[in-house]
This record gives structure tokens, C-alpha cells and sequence, in this order.
């Protein structure tokens, strides 16, 4: 890994800036603050006023607790907790998309609309809502009803279990790991890793896999379809990214954040005639809107609303000096923006009633009067245009294809009238695409920025591996210029073969975090379609963090081995100082549900452990060996089933 603190230049032409100016980011900040290594590792124990307790001692002593927990179980409770935090914070966006359907159908937040009805039609058949004869605000009012029931259903499954294979659902209720309800599994996590509950680093762990289909297939699931039907499931567009998509003579309003009911309504607020011309008036030629994090992946897969870039940029962003108005609601927000924002003339504002910072204005959001509250937002920005001083805005950006929803890669690989994943099963046992890598997360000022997501995503390309990405990896990716068709020269000769066919770029942008559960949907219509596999852990595919920080990233990463994939995570393991609990998440939770979670901290190694599993994969299926494509006659033609 590399010694800088990013590979992206217009991130490295803002921080030469902030270090002139003495402006501290997190950049700076994290050579300043070491890690405690025992916290690191999962080796402290602090769910009690006996200690903390430091399991670091060299004899069998030193590695309990004051109430005699052993250091299994310490580290496995903190994983549980960490996977409790993640799940909770991915599934109550999910519970704010349930509640602001039922409002739409009930006609109290009448700035929205169901724009996508044969969306939400699908969910409700996958619910057992009828929906013949019916009106779409019925329908609506019946599915958001239904969501918030995945919340607080205390037995039983939750509903989406159903979407997975046949063979995955079996196997959980085998082991007892299918989800209840998402609150319910959430609570358990907690109480059993209190003080004098559970004592037992698998049945701990257990838990914790529970927990994380309750967001996969629940909370996480239900907020991508719930947003999917309000505002509309993606289709491919065009847009840029990176901070060169602020404009020096226009009102620049980033949003930053992860829910989209707000940053939506800020879409349509920055288009208002009215407050163009008020902007105008302020002497700026118009108002230009920018995303940051997973906002950005929302309002840019189906508004083409420019990224000015992930998780690390939101900070550099603002020392620009052009932004006018930061707008954040809820994950992965520092509080250190506030006192970067009092460097410049930037008005730092919250929206959100589960979160403020310190010093930013605050200017709680109502979805019952969005576009009002929307355009008061807007006009803060417009107000303070003219408060700019000295500006600077690297000259940056690369041009992306976002959007690819689920719905959309089955009509883009068998057509509108025949959608299916026929084709993409074929490439893949047919061996022009090796499989399928989904490179998702975070970035962590810990490594250098985007270093880890490029370099393998680069390699994997070249040996034809289908990307498919999500949150600040997509980005990043977006940024360094991959996700456009022009791309595939960089892909091995059969993706390529496959990508140019399709009329698609070999890395394709899946949406924000919340929308891994694509990932699982994907997945699941693969093992559907037939021929590699009855079940997801059959497929050849693999799961990539190599930047994370979040806890979401940890319940992500378990939910996806709790489904049966593989999963890579980058940098330092937080159960490292147990060599049982880490056997646990990758041979004992490969023995039981087909999945397991490794942490490695070299991309290489990511990558050889990559490509190693999609050949295991490829020969458990008889697939291993490249076969000749078959080219059919007439009347071989007529004996297939239509």
C-alpha cells in the first residue's frame, strides 16, 4: 500500500491547500491519532464499569475479564455490536422509506409520488398484497404498512426471506439463523452481549449472522425498494465526478448524506425557475448541485446530479471556498465539518431530527412539506453566495454511466420483451467472464484513498472479473474514469467480448450502500436462472471492502457471508487478537452457511485469494475448463423453449 494520502489529484491539490492554511481534515488529523492497538483488535471489553477490561496479558489470566469473559468472547461480542450498529443504522433508513410512502398514499406529503408503479405492483406480489383493481395509493399504503411490520414482528420470517434460493432459506431455519424482525434481532444483539448473557463465541456470532439478514433481506432491501418506487428504480445516465463539477460562478449547494427524501426534493428546488432567477439576482449565473457519499450515488443514479466525490472529499470540498451550502442528514458526516466551515463561508446545515452538530445551522426536514423546506434550504445557499471569498476548484472530473438497477441489467442483457440473466450465466459458464466481484465500501484516511479500489478492481478487470460496485468504492471508480464503456479496453478479452455486445462499461455502478442488497437480488435471479448452481454460495463470485471503516461495512459483509458469499475485507482485522473467533468467520461460518469474512491487509493478496475462489467455484460447478461456443442451426434454434 501506498504512503500518500490519495491517489486522486484533486484531492491532493485541496490538502497542499488546507496545509497552507492550517485547516485540519481528517487527512491530518489521523497522523495525529494512533489507534489503540488493544481496542483494534477487539481485545477490550468496556460493557461495564468493572473495567474496561484489557485482555492483552501473555498468560491464560491476563486474557479474562474482572467477570471471567474470555477474550472469545470479548471479541466476539464486539463484533456483534459492531454488526447491531451497522444493521440499525442501514434499516432505519429503511423504516423513514416505509413511513414516507404511507404518507404519500395518505396524501400528507404531497411534494412526492409513486413514479414507479410496475415497482411497486412487484413488491407488493412479493409482500402477498394483491394489487388487481386497485388504486397505486392502496397498493402503497398496504406495502409501506407491511415494511414497518419487518420492524416490529417479534416472530416468525421476515417477508423478503422468500426472494432467496430455496436451498439458502432451508439452511437458515436449519441453524435457526433466519431473521425475526429487524428491531428484534437488533435488541437481542444487544441484551445477549451485555454483561452475564451470552458466554459462547459461535452461539454469540450466530446472533450476530441473524442479525445482518434482518438488514440484507429486510431493512436494507426494503429501502432500496421503497426508494425505488418513489423515486423511480435507475436506468443508465451520464454525469461526472470529482470536485471539478463545482461551478465558480454558479450558487453551489452539495448535499451529503444517505437518505434520499430530502436530497430529491433539493434536486427539484435547485431547477425552480423562481429561485434561478433569485440566484441570478445574487449575481450568480444559476445553481449547480453537487453530491457527496452515498447522497450522491441516490440523486446521480436517477437525476444525473454530479459526485463531487466520497467519503474523504467532504471536508476538501468545502475548503474549495465554493460551496455555498452543505446539506447533510444522517451517516457518515464528520463533526469536523463545522470548523472547516468556519474557515470559509460555507453554511454547514442539518436536517435531520436523529442528528446535529455542534456550530452548523440546523433546519429540521419535514417530508410533510419537503419542497418548502427544500427551497428555504436553497435560498440559504443563494443568500450566501455572495459572502465567497478567495476560490479555488481543482480541475477535475471524468465522465461516469451510473444506475444500474437490478431490473435494468436483466433487460440489458435479454431484451425488453425476454429480460433475463441468461445471458450473463452463459458468459459465465462459457468462461469469457472468469465471475463477479462486487467492490463496495468505504474510504478510511488509514490507507491512501481509492489506492486499494483501483488497483484490484484494475487487475480483476484484466482477468475478466464483472465488477459491479456501490457507495464511496463506486466513486472512487467513477472518479479514476471506469465506469464508462471506453473501459473495456482495460478488460480481458472475453469481458470485453461480453461488455461490447451488451453495450456496457465492465464496471457497473449499483447505487448507494444501502443498495448491496442489488447485489443479493442479482445473485439470487443468477442461481435462479439456472446452470451454476442451486444456491448463491455455488456462484462464482466475491464480495471486496478494501477501504472500509463503517460499522455497516462489517453488517454488509456478514450479511453477505450469512448469504453465502465470500467476503475480502481490506486493512486491520477487529478480531485479531482472537485466532478462534477469526477461524469462526471464515472456516466455521464457510461449514455452516457456505460464506466466510477474511480480512487481508494487501491488495495483492486480495486479489490472488479472489481469483483462487472463482476457479474453486468455477470447478465445483464442472465449468473450469473454457468450452467452444456452439453456434446453432435452424433447427436446433426451433428446439429451444421460448
Amino acid at each position: 500500500m501506498g504512503n500518500k494520502k490519495s491517489i486522486d489529484p484533486a484531492a491532493l491539490e485541496m490538502l497542499s491547500i488546507a496545509e497552507a492554511k492550517g485547516i485540519s481534515t481528517a487527512f491530518s488529523r489521523v497522523d495525529n491519532m494512533k489507534p489503540c492497538p488493544i481496542g483494534a483488535d477487539g481485545a477490550c471489553c468496556k460493557n461495564c464499569s468493572m473495567g474496561p477490561c484489557r485482555l492483552v496479558g501473555k498468560d491464560e489470566a491476563g486474557k479474562t475479564g474482572i467477570c471471567g469473559a474470555t477474550l472469545e468472547t470479548v471479541t466476539a461480542r464486539n463484533l456483534a455490536r459492531i454488526v447491531a450498529a451497522g444493521a440499525s443504522a442501514h434499516s432505519d433508513h429503511g423504516r423513514d422509506m416505509a413511513q414516507t410512502l404511507i404518507a404519500v398514499a395518505n396524501g400528507e406529503a404531497r411534494s412526492y409520488q409513486i413514479k414507479d408503479v410496475a415497482k411497486l405492483k412487484a413488491v407488493a406480489r412479493d409482500m402477498g398484497i394483491p394489487t388487481e383493481g386497485r388504486s397505486k395509493e392502496d397498493i402503497a399504503r398496504d406495502v409501506g404498512t407491511k415494511a414497518l411490520m419487518s420492524f416490529g414482528q417479534q416472530s416468525g420470517e421476515l417477508v423478503y426471506v422468500s426472494r432467496a434460493p430455496k436451498k439458502r432459506q432451508e439452511l437458515w431455519r436449519r441453524f435457526g439463523l433466519t431473521p425475526r424482525g429487524v428491531d428484534r434481532e437488533v435488541v437481542e444483539s444487544l441484551h445477549r452481549t451485555s454483561i452475564g448473557v451470552d458466554q459462547d463465541a459461535e452461539h454469540i456470532l450466530d446472533q450476530a449472522l441473524r442479525t445482518s439478514l434482518a438488514s440484507g433481506w429486510g431493512g436494507s432491501m426494503l429501502a432500496t425498494d421503497l426508494t425505488d418506487i418513489l423515486f423511480g428504480a435507475p436506468k443508465p445516465l451520464t454525469a461526472q465526478a470529482n470536485l471539478g463539477v463545482l461551478k465558480k460562478d454558479e450558487v453551489n449547494v452539495v448535499v451529503h448524506g444517505h437518505e434520499p427524501t430530502l436530497s430529491e426534493m433539493i434536486v427539484a428546488a435547485s431547477q425552480d425557475p423562481e429561485l434561478v432567477e433569485y440566484a441570478k439576482n445574487k449575481g450568480a449565473k444559476g445553481i449547480n448541485l453537487a453530491g457527496i457519499c452515498c447522497t450522491a450515488n441516490e440523486v446521480l443514479m436517477r437525476q444525473g446530479v454530479a459526485s463531487a466525490g466520497n467519503f474523504l472529499h467532504q471536508e476538501l470540498a468545502i475548503v474549495t471556498g465554493a460551496v455555498d451550502a452543505m446539506v447533510v442528514d444522517v451517516q457518515c458526516i464528520f463533526q469536523g465539518l463545522a470548523k472547516v466551515a468556519q474557515t470559509q463561508h460555507t453554511k454547514l446545515i442539518t436536517t435531520s431530527p436523529k442528528a446535529k452538530i455542534t456550530g452548523a445551522t440546523h433546519m429540521q426536514f419535514d417530508e410533510h412539506h419537503a419542497y418548502e423546506m427544500a427551497k428555504e434550504i436553497v435560498k440559504v445557499a443563494i443568500d450566501n453566495f455572495q459572502n465567497r471569498g478567495e476560490v479555488h476548484i481543482p480541475d477535475y472530473t471524468s465522465d461516469l454511466v451510473a444506475g444500474f438497477s437490478h431490473e435494468y441489467i436483466e433487460y440489458m442483457l435479454g431484451g425488453r420483451y425476454r429480460a433475463s440473466f441468461r445471458p450473463l450465466n452463459d458468459a459465465i459458464m462459457q468462461g469469457r467472464i472468469l465471475g463477479v466481484a462486487g467492490i463496495v465500501g468505504c474510504n478510511n484516511p488509514r490507507v491512501t484513498q481509492d489506492e486499494g479500489t483501483i488497483s484490484i478492481m484494475r487487475q480483476l478487470l484484466a482477468n475478466n472479473v464483472l465488477v459491479v460496485m456501490t457507495g464511496c468504492s463506486a466513486i472512487g471508480a467513477g472518479k479514476h474514469g471506469f465506469m464508462v464503456p471506453e473501459m473495456m479496453e482495460q478488460a480481458g478479452a472475453g469481458l470485453r467480448e461480453v461488455c461490447e455486445a451488451v453495450g456496457m462499461p465492465p464496471v457497473l455502478h449499483l447505487g448507494s450502500c444501502v443498495d448491496n442488497s442489488r447485489i443479493l437480488t442479482v445473485l439470487s435471479a443468477i442461481v435462479k436462472e439456472g446452470g451454476l448452481g442451486d444456491d448463491i454460495s455455488d456462484v462464482p463470485a466475491v464480495g471486496i471492502a478494501p477501504e472500509w471503516m463503517s460499522e455497516k461495512a462489517i453488517e454488509i459483509a456478514t450479511y453477505v457471508a450469512a448469504s453465502g458469499g465470500y467476503v475480502l475485507m481490506g486493512g486491520r482485522s477487529p478480531v485479531k487478537a482472537s485466532a478462534e473467533v477469526t477461524r469462526i468467520l471464515s472456516e466455521g461460518w464457510e461449514k455452516k452457511v457456505g460464506g466466510k469474512v477474511e480480512f487481508v491487509d494487501d491488495y495483492q493478496e486480495i486479489v490472488d485469494k479472489t481469483i483462487e475462489h472463482l476457479h474453486k467455484k468455477r470447478k465445483a460447478l464442472g465449468i473450469d475448463v473454457a468450452k467452444e461456443r456452439e453456434l446453432f442451426d435452424m433447427e436446433k434454434r426451433r428446439e429451444l423453449v421460448v
